[in-house]
C-alpha cells in the first residue's frame, strides 16, 4: 500500500497560511523599495519647490529677460513639448513597423541580428547623437527645408525662411526620434511576440492574409504596450539635454515654424547651457523651470498609466 502524506491544516482562526521567512524578507524588501521610491520622489519635489520659491516671488525685472517668470518659462515649455511631440510622431509609427517586421516578416536569423542592432541604438550616448545631428543630419536637411519653404510655405510649420545650417526644431525632433526609437520598438516587439498563437492561427485559418492577421489579432493585443512604450519614449524626449543643446539654434520665442533658425530652447537644454554662468536669482529661475519640467514629466507618466490601465480593463471586459 502506498502511504499518502497530508498537509497539516492551518491554525484555527487564522484564515491564512503561514509564510516562510524568505517570503517575509522578500515582501518586506519589495515594500521598502516601493516606499523608498516615493520618498525620493517627494524629496526631489520638495527641493524643487523650496528652491523655486525665490523666483516665484521675485519681481519681474529680476527674472532674466525682464518679462517675469511666466514669460521666461513659457517659451521653454513650448519648445520642450514641440520637440518631444515631433519625436513621438516620427518614432512611434516607425518603431511599430520595425517591431512588426522583426517579429512577423523577417527571417529568423535576420530578425535576431536586426533586433540587436535596433536595441544597440539605446546604448549610444546622447552627445554622440548631438554631434551626428549637427555635423551630418543638419546639412543633409538644408535642401529639404528649402523645398518645404518653396512648395509648402503657405503652411505655418514651413513658412521659413529656411535655415542655412539646418539647426532647426525639426532637426532636433528628428534626432530625438532616433533616440527614443529603440525604447518604443523594444517594448512593442516584446508585446507583439506575446500574442497567443491560437489567435494568430485562428485568423489565418479563417483565410486572413498575414497583414489582416496582424491587424485583427496582433495590433489590438499589443495596443496598450505600444501606448506605454510611446509615453516612455516621450518622457525620454522631454528630458533630453545634450543632443538638443548641440543641435538646436536658439534665437527666438514661441513659434510653430519648424525650418527656421529662430527657435525656442527646451527646458533641459536651457538649464545645461545657462547654469554654469548663473548665480543668485538666476539659479532659482532655472530651478523653477526644472520644476515645470518635473510637473510635465509626472503628468505624462500619469496619463500613460491611466491609458494603459483603461485599455487593459477594456480588453479584460471583452
Amino acid at each position: 500500500m502506498s502511504s499518502t502524506r497530508t498537509t497539516p491544516p492551518s491554525p484555527p482562526g487564522t484564515g491564512r497560511s503561514v509564510r516562510r521567512p524568505g517570503d517575509r524578507v522578500f515582501a518586506g524588501t519589495a515594500k521598502g523599495a516601493g516606499i523608498l521610491i516615493l520618498v525620493i520622489l517627494a524629496g526631489v519635489a520638495a527641493f524643487l519647490v523650496v528652491e523655486a520659491v525665490p523666483a516665484l516671488t521675485a519681481p519681474a525685472e529680476d527674472i532674466p529677460g525682464d518679462s517675469g517668470l511666466a514669460g521666461y518659462v513659457a517659451p521653454l515649455v513650448f519648445g520642450t513639448l514641440l520637440a518631444a511631440v515631433i519625436a513621438l510622431l516620427v518614432a512611434t509609427p516607425l518603431a511599430v513597423a520595425i517591431a512588426l517586421f522583426i517579429g512577423y516578416y523577417a527571417p529568423r536569423r535576420m530578425a535576431q541580428g536586426l533586433g540587436y542592432l535596433v536595441d544597440l541604438l539605446a546604448a549610444i550616448p546622447s552627445i554622440v547623437y548631438g554631434f551626428w545631428g549637427i555635423f551630418w543630419l543638419a546639412p543633409k536637411l538644408v535642401p529639404f527645408y528649402v523645398w518645404l519653404e518653396e512648395d509648402l510655405g503657405f503652411v505655418p510649420l514651413f513658412a521659413g525662411p529656411a535655415s542655412t545650417t539646418g539647426r532647426t526644431m525639426l532637426t532636433a525632433g528628428l534626432v530625438l526620434a532616433v533616440m527614443i526609437l529603440p525604447i518604443v520598438s523594444a517594448i512593442s516587439r516584446e508585446a507583439f511576440l506575446q500574442v497567443p498563437s491560437l489567435h494568430r492561427e485562428a485568423a489565418l485559418a479563417l483565410g486572413a492574409t498575414r497583414w489582416e492577421m496582424i491587424r485583427m489579432a496582433v495590433l489590438p493585443y499589443g495596443r496598450s504596450a505600444v501606448v506605454g512604450g510611446a509615453m516612455l519614449g516621450l518622457g525620454r524626449a522631454l528630458g533630453e539635454t545634450m543632443a538638443v543643446a548641440i543641435v538646436l539654434s536658439v534665437s527666438g520665442g514661441i513659434t510653430f515654424n519648424l525650418i527656421s533658425s529662430g527657435n525656442p530652447s527646451t527646458i533641459a537644454a536651457n538649464i545645461a547651457l545657462e547654469f554654469p554662468e548663473s548665480s543668485g536669482i538666476d539659479i532659482n529661475t532655472l530651478i523653477a523651470s526644472g520644476l515645470a519640467l518635473f510637473v510635465i514629466t509626472l503628468a505624462v507618466n500619469m496619463l500613460a498609466r491611466a491609458i494603459v490601465n483603461r485599455r487593459a480593463d477594456f480588453s479584460g471586459a471583452n
